[in-house]
């Protein structure tokens, strides 16, 4: 059984490939979408501050909280 790779998908294989595919993936969403893809991602960064919150020892949770 032979596996093959369409030659369009070869093109997303780099990384100016795949960035440029991803910039059209991101054009073809409609404005509902991007701003519930706005929406999901501020979750996921609130999601990895608490998480990294969480893991700090008492020492670097001061020296964060001074950061600000």
């Amino acid at each position: 059984m032979e596996n093959k790779i369409p030659d369009e998908l070869w093109a997303e294989t780099t990384w100016e490939g795949n960035r440029l595919a991803q910039l059209r993936r991101a054009l073809a969403l409609t404005l509902r979408e991007r701003l519930q893809a706005v929406e999901d991602m501020g979750e996921v960064a609130e999601r990895f501050r608490q998480m990294r919150s969480r893991s700090k020892g008492p020492e670097e949770k001061e020296i964060a909280d001074a950061r600000g």
